[in-house]
């Protein structure tokens, strides 16, 4: 999911943490399971198999979700979102360790697990 115009709404640390939330509370109502994630400052990375709604509709609360707890009066994502499909525990694993790559690759950090706004440093 990308974020309005590119914004990097995620640099600050206040944002990515109350993404995180929204992620993690709706994954404990059972919306959908949440394999993996990644904040990133203009955009966010996610793994999910959705519950109770399907993959459109999921995705949607999660936006609706955040943008709410802020109290956003401005649009905060782009319209649409890339669907990629994992056949198996293999392409699972595959896509978790490249998304969890992802700020080693870019020179965020030098270990995935020192992102502190992925699941690969929270191991949630």
């Amino acid at each position: 999911m990308a974020t309005y115009e590119g914004r990097q709404f995620f640099q600050t640390s206040r944002l990515a943490e109350l993404l995180i939330e929204t992620l993690l509370e709706q994954r404990r109502r059972g919306d959908y399971k949440l394999h993996a994630y990644l904040v990133m400052p203009d955009h966010v990375h996610l793994v999910i198999t959705p519950e109770s709604h399907p993959l459109e509709e999921a995705v949607r609360l999660i936006q609706n979700g955040f943008a709410h707890r802020i109290g956003a009066k401005e649009p905060l994502w782009r319209e649409g979102f890339v669907a990629h499909s994992i056949r198996n525990l293999r392409d699972l694993e595959t896509v978790r360790t490249y998304l969890h790559q992802t700020p080693v690759r870019v020179h965020l950090t030098a270990t995935a697990a020192q992102y502190p706004y992925s699941s690969a440093h929270r191991g949630s």
